[in-house]
């Protein structure tokens, strides 16, 4: 399977995904809006959910990927499955010591998690108790991110990429459930928080399904601090730190908005838009390249190893500026049709799309964290990338505290968006510094046209939602107003593709090919 194939189909289950997160995140957002107890579900899933993606997901992406397909490749399987056993092992001590340990101080976390809080007794308490109910999650998702490393590395990746799907159709279920129940309040927010804990164990037996298919099997034995376990740990805590960039300023900047009423919930439902195209071309560029950048250096095919770093930019250029071009364009237009209805404001989409508008300047240096950071973990360098995060960290942090007083939600958004400029940019000066990274022709000569395409496709989406206004109203039926974004973005999407082939941005043709022999 070439490596543009592999970026599709992982993309293509990763869309699922981010679809389902769509209909799961409007369906809160008309059930709770931006008012407290979406505040406190938020706040409380945020914890797991970072500590799945800095340390299950980035960290053994980084660290156990590189180190398992070196054995596999050198060694054979049987000497990777054994050195397999040995992290589950300590994996399983470390997380059940780390959730004896969060659950009991569970409220002098959510005291730091979200200070602002404090203030009202009623919402604190309710995210201690969803915070309680849903960290296990993080228990479940890292044992599901080990499997899928192993499933990866042996080339597998559509089951893992589809994987996600699950809860996002259990917590839709759980939705659906109190809708029918005449549900509200704090009751929604439970029923949501035990749904997040059954999709963690459905995750992961779907993934342990997948191993077995392959014939992979693992023992579950008394840790031992071995070699490969050492080796894997000292390359995972930088990891955490520098493939989590993204998620470290989310979770900064959910701490500061906790100070302002519904603002935590404002950045969410910003956060779920922009987090489409980074899901779909990020996380399908980030697990397909890593395994494959490992596997051409541990060959020594360096010239190869440019080629599939070159590869990935030039995909994730040619879908990410365009999904950042439309939500510069148009994002009030997609605020207002799929989250304006029942507790969802006018204010709250205002502030909504505000935010969604900045995080629009800053995808493309979010996605292309993506691709370069692999070019260091594949080389088992991951103090570098931990060192930049860094930096970037900081001055989100020092933007963030001066332009939220200011300018509330936006001044978040545009916190984040500097420090993934500046972590991107010291990213890729640093690979060309070192001669690992070197940009080709094709890169070069489509980049510029694929930006013009881009800009085309922001004009028609502007000028198409002016002319629609009318008839995307709140007050209009949600099927016409959806209805007639679709076919807006559709419409958009199909000038881009054509403008993109008539100036020689992207080769349809061979796009077309591809689809055609993986849908055979």
């Amino acid at each position: 399977m070439s490596l543009v194939k592999k970026f599709v189909s992982v993309g293509g289950a990763t869309l699922a995904s981010r679809v389902l997160g769509f209909v799961r995140e409007m369906l809160i957002a008309a059930a709770l809006g931006a008012g407290p107890v979406a505040d406190a579900f938020y706040a409380a899933f945020r914890f797991p959910n970072l500590f799945r993606r800095l340390f299950a997901e980035g960290a053994f992406n980084a660290a156990f990927v590189p180190l398992y397909s070196r054995t596999l490749e050198g060694d054979g399987e049987d000497r990777a499955r054994l050195f397999a056993e040995d992290v589950l092992a300590a994996l399983m001590f470390v997380l059940l010591a780390l959730t004896a340990l969060v659950m009991v101080a569970t409220p002098l976390i959510v005291t730091i998690l979200a200070p602002g809080f404090r203030e009202d007794p009623a919402k604190f308490t309710l995210t201690i108790e969803l915070f309680r109910v849903m960290f296990p999650y993080l228990v479940l998702m890292s044992l599901t991110a080990m499997v899928t490393g192993v499933l990866n590395a042996h080339r597998t990746f559509f089951i893992p990429a589809l994987a996600p799907v699950l809860l996002n159709v259990t917590t839709i279920a759980a939705l659906a459930v109190t809708f029918l129940q005449d549900m509200s309040g704090p009751e929604v927010g439970r029923i949501l928080s035990w749904s997040v804990l059954v999709a963690g164990v459905l995750q992961l037996l779907m993934v342990a399904w997948a191993a077995r298919r392959i014939g992979f099997h693992m023992r579950l034995k008394r840790p031992k601090w071995t070699p490969g376990v050492k080796r894997l740990l000292w390359l995972a805590a930088p990891a955490a730190a520098a493939g989590g960039i993204t998620q470290i300023n989310l979770f900064i900047g959910q701490i500061i908005a906790s100070t302002k009423a519904g603002a935590i919930s404002i950045l969410q439902y910003a956060d779920r838009l922009y987090q489409l195209p980074l899901g779909v071309v990020g996380i399908a560029i980030g697990v397909v390249l890593l395994p494959e950048l490992s596997r051409t250096l541990k060959a020594e095919h360096f010239r190869e190893a440019t080629h599939v770093q070159n590869r990935a930019l030039e995909f994730a250029f040619f879908l990410t500026l365009p999904a950042a071009a439309a939500l510069i364009a148009i994002p009030e237009t997609l605020v207002s049709v799929l989250f304006e209805r029942g507790a969802f404001s006018v204010e709250t989409r205002e502030a909504t799309a505000a935010a969604l508008r900045v995080f629009g300047f800053g995808l493309p240096a979010f996605v292309l964290v993506k691709v370069f950071t692999p070019g260091y973990f594949a080389r088992e360098d991951t103090k570098t990338p931990m060192m930049f995060s860094a930096i970037a960290v900081s001055i989100n942090v020092a933007l963030a505290l001066t332009l939220f007083p200011i300018f509330a939600e936006a001044g978040i958004a545009t916190a984040e968006a500097v420090s993934g400029w500046t972590n991107i940019t010291l990213l890729i000066l640093t690979l060309r510094r070192r001669g690992h990274w070197t940009v080709d022709s094709v890169v070069l000569r489509r980049t510029p046209r694929i930006v013009a395409a881009s800009a085309v496709l922001g004009g028609v989406l502007y000028v198409g939602a002016l002319w629609l206004a009318p008839l995307m109203a709140p007050g209009e039926p949600f099927l016409v107003r959806f209805g007639l974004l679709l076919g807006l973005c559709g419409v958009a999407a199909a000038v881009y593709f054509a403008v993109a082939h008539l100036i020689g941005a992207a080769d349809l043709r061979a796009l077309a090919g591809l689809m055609r022999r993986r849908a055979a």
